[in-house]
């Protein structure tokens, strides 16, 4: 995933240009602090599999920056996980974080393993180590996990457990716990949430009304977004994963979807829908790519449909993509706003465990929503004041915060 990593990096380095920042402040070389983590962790772990056999696993913990807060950033568990990836999607979490106005910086974790392979004994041994061999490097003070593609409540449960043995604050030390343990009221939904909030305010700027939708992705993000917007009545007329997409023009039964994917582990074969080639391209208003990194080239780019994308996965467009997108004139709404309603609501779980303190659903939604539209407002009205992309509005905000507080805070 090195290219993904490269690409990362460039889109800080062009629009640091744009600010202007190394004319600004001679000497302070912010550009290769923005774009090189503070501290890189890799390390690999033997774990006994059931059959008392022993496997080699390779993970890693990225760093990134922490000068607006502790790090933060949640821990993936995938086969193809490697460390450019980790180091690109901790500098994302950056990003996010500022741009949205929550304390933290950026971190990412990451273990390559396919979760589905290993018994929920083999899982929780691989958990509990990950987290011994990190001993002091995380804290509820200086870096915060979360769940990523691959983990979730359960996992975070482990690392909190685990953690706890030797320390008399352990709560607010990972976040996305399930509820009995201390997480969050609304936590598990609140990418997917979040992604139809941005969605909505996009849908008010546009003059959009009664869109129709397709959803790559029908994870935690893409399948919450895709019920909520059932739910409001708007036609989601295709879904993908990763074994293949369905559709039907008049609207999906998302809620027999739904219990299709949870009997079959896959949206392909629910009765009455029909099979669909790419849920990229298919005819629709408004696309949400809410799985993978890159999944929208130079190649399937120009045959996109939508006039409005909303991203739910983090760099799921190319930069050269980007481009031709921004050229056909379709409106994108970057990753580092659209997703972000997940570490919103994991700082809203740091704060209620550090307080004690536990806020309803409403509560949760309403602070997200707030946070979210405001984010949106601020780089819908940077975009049309400098008329650039939405993208590059947003990181521009985001750079600008960081670069400020690296000013502020000194280098001593």
């Amino acid at each position: 995933m090195t290219d993904t990593l490269h690409k990362a990096t460039e889109l800080v380095r062009e629009v640091a240009d744009m600010l202007g920042l190394e004319r600004r402040h001679p000497g302070q070389r912010l550009v290769e602090r923005l774009t090189t983590p503070d501290r890189v962790i890799t390390f690999r772990m033997a774990v006994q599999r059931d059959d008392r056999s022993v496997d080699v696993f390779h993970a890693y913990r990225v760093q990134h920056l922490d000068i607006l807060g502790p790090y933060k950033g949640g821990i993936r568990l995938h086969p193809a996980v490697d460390l450019a990836d980790v180091k690109a999607l901790a500098l994302w979490m950056t990003l996010k974080t500022a741009l949205v106005g929550i304390p933290f910086g950026g971190a990412k974790g990451g273990i390559a393993v396919d979760p589905t392979t290993l018994s929920a004994q083999e899982l929780e041994r691989l958990m509990r180590k990950y987290t011994i061999r990190l001993g002091e490097d995380i804290g509820p003070s200086s870096d915060i996990p979360a769940p990523d593609m691959g983990s979730g409540a359960r996992e975070m449960a482990w690392i909190y457990d685990e953690y706890r043995k030797g320390h008399a604050v352990a709560r607010p030390v990972v976040t996305g716990k399930p509820i009995e343990l201390g997480g969050s009221a609304g936590r598990r939904e609140a990418t997917g949430h979040g992604v139809v909030c941005v969605l909505q305010a996009a849908m008010r700027q546009l003059g959009m009304s009664a869109p129709t939708v397709a959803v790559q992705g029908f994870g935690n993000v893409g399948g919450q977004a895709a019920r909520e917007l059932a739910g409001l009545g708007l036609k989601v007329v295709a879904v993908g994963d990763a074994r293949g997409a369905v559709g039907d023009p008049r609207g999906l039964d998302i809620a027999a979807l739904s219990a299709h994917a949870e009997r079959t582990g896959s949206v392909v074969g629910c009765p009455g829908t029909e099979p669909v080639a790419d849920v990229l391209t298919v005819p629709c208003d408004v696309l949400l790519p809410c799985a993978m990194e890159h999944v929208i080239t130079t190649t399937n780019a120009p045959l996109i449909k939508a006039r409005l994308i909303v991203e739910g996965a983090n760099g799921p467009c190319e930069p050269d993509a980007d481009r031709i997108l921004t050229e056909r004139g379709v409106f994108v709404v970057p990753d580092i706003l659209a997703n972000a309603g997940g570490v919103i609501v994991s700082y809203f779980e740091w704060v209620q465990n550090r307080e004690g303190f536990y806020w309803t659903l409403a509560d949760v939604n309403t602070r997200l929503a707030e946070r979210l539209d405001d984010a949106y407002q601020r780089v819908a009205a940077l975009a049309k004041e400098r008329r650039i992309s939405m993208r590059q509005a947003a990181y521009c905000l985001a750079i600008e915060k960081i670069a400020s507080g690296m000013v502020m805070r000194g280098v001593q």
